[in-house]
């Protein structure tokens, strides 16, 4: 057994216990009846999803990767997401806050016996302690998930963190990226999830990118001048949606006199002017953008200005560089419970200058989600290739609510553009002038 391989496997332990540590927050911070409660049709109650990464991880490690004897296979298909909608999931036989909490500890304890004792190389799946990446980052997703159902829920506060840091430098206007190929996706990031793969070579034209997420001053802008009131904003799509849902404001926004408030995680705050605007859907956003005279960014714009260095021509892991996100690059991780200011992270800013592409918001872009040329579904087809349709677009950049383990320059999220309870936000671009280099 090498020394490389022993610090793999106490680098999966590692990540496995700091997301199981997530998730104990999540679950303990309210008591039993709220976590069999749904707070909204929207989410599952947070029981079912506290036993559903303990099922996924008893699938995968246990009886997959270890090739053990099942923990419980008759809660299987109690679940499984694709069985059950998740307005339908309270009605189910759901194990009950005590039942869950040890079935995931059970199965924690085999999982970990499966990874002292499984050969990290070989066969795929396992090859790089790729089973246990797609583990971790699945609940850490699923954490993220739980975090946007504590949004949801009513009531005193119960989470709590520590406010975000201010601006350090300025963060307005665009910069300008210049046409060309660059190498799009990847083959090398050992824990890539198969829609992020193969890495491949796209030509995109030159372009303009905000240097910063829009700010709720500049939403707030769109708002006053009655952009939810003029159809010519909105694709036909978004305004029949924006009709029907009676649209006015971003979600959790509400008037209080001259002002707006919003409330997070159960406190009432004045909206943060220099905040990224945060809960607005697809089409809220392309509607602002149509309005400022711009556009939403293809999926293809944003990884260049995100990945690409021209300096050496290849493209990066993150903006900032290959190195793993740190606390000084990007406010990941729920470590605060709100978007930073635009201009509190320089330090992950991308060699064209674009700063904050990853963390603080979700981007939603103009790209409906597919599969890259050569895509190959793996380990299943459940995880990607099922939703690749012009009914999702993608999203970029992960948010505060999502851990670095799941949040790359190449990780590609994706939902119905109807969305608004997930932490989604936006910045916009235009193409570049004819001649301009």
């Amino acid at each position: 057994m090498t020394v490389e391989t022993e610090r793999l496997r106490s680098a999966v332990a590692v990540e496995l216990d700091r997301a199981r540590r997530r998730t104990t927050t999540l679950t303990e911070a309210v008591d039993d009846d709220d976590l069999v409660r749904q707070h909204s049709r929207l989410m599952s109650p947070l029981v079912w999803d506290l036993a559903h990464v303990g099922n996924q991880e008893e699938l995968w490690l246990v009886r997959d990767v270890g090739g053990r004897e099942p923990v419980r296979r008759d809660i299987d298909e109690l679940y499984d997401a694709f069985q059950h909608a998740r307005a339908d999931r309270p009605a189910l036989p759901l194990l009950n806050p005590a039942e869950a909490r040890a079935y995931v500890a059970t199965v924690r304890d085999k999982a970990l016996d499966v990874l002292d004792a499984v050969r990290l190389d070989g066969r795929p799946l396992v090859t790089g302690g790729f089973a246990f990446g797609m583990i971790v980052q699945h609940e850490q997703q699923h954490d993220e998930t739980m975090l946007a159902t504590h949004q949801l829920r009513t009531g005193p506060p119960v989470l709590h963190a520590e406010p975000p840091p201010p601006a350090r430098v300025p963060a307005t206007g665009e910069v300008f990226i210049p046409g060309g190929p660059f190498t799009m996706g990847t083959d090398t990031e050992p824990w890539a999830l198969d829609n992020e793969r193969p890495a491949h070579v796209v030509d995109v034209p030159a372009f303009h990118l905000d240097v910063a997420p829009v700010t709720n001053a500049r939403y707030a802008e769109f708002i006053d001048a009655g952009g939810y009131d003029d159809a010519r904003w909105w694709s036909e799509a978004g305004w029949a949606h924006r009709q029907r849902a009676g649209l006015g404001a971003p979600l959790h926004w509400r008037r209080d006199g001259d002002r707006w408030v919003y409330t997070r995680f159960g406190r009432t705050v004045p909206v943060a002017p220099d905040e990224p605007v945060v809960h607005v859907c697809f089409h809220e956003a392309q509607a602002f953008a149509a309005w400022a005279g711009r556009r939403l960014p293809t999926e293809a714009e944003w990884e260049k200005a995100a990945r690409f260095d021209p300096a050496t021509g290849r493209s990066r892991r993150y903006p900032w560089g290959d190195e793993d996100a740190q606390e000084r690059h990007a406010n990941l991780g729920q470590r605060h419970l709100s978007p930073a200011p635009v201009g509190a992270y320089p330090d992950g800013a991308s060699p064209h200058g674009v700063q904050q592409l990853i963390g603080d918001v979700w981007e939603w872009t103009s790209t409906d989600f597919h599969g890259y040329p050569g895509f190959r579904a793996f380990p299943y087809r459940e995880y990607s290739e099922v939703f690749f349709s012009p009914e999702y677009k993608v999203l970029r950049g992960g948010s505060f609510g999502t851990d670095r383990a799941a949040c790359r320059g190449t990780f590609r999220n994706w939902d119905y553009p109807i969305r608004r309870q997930i932490f989604a936000g936006f910045r916009c671009a235009r193409d570049a002038e004819p001649g301009e280099s």
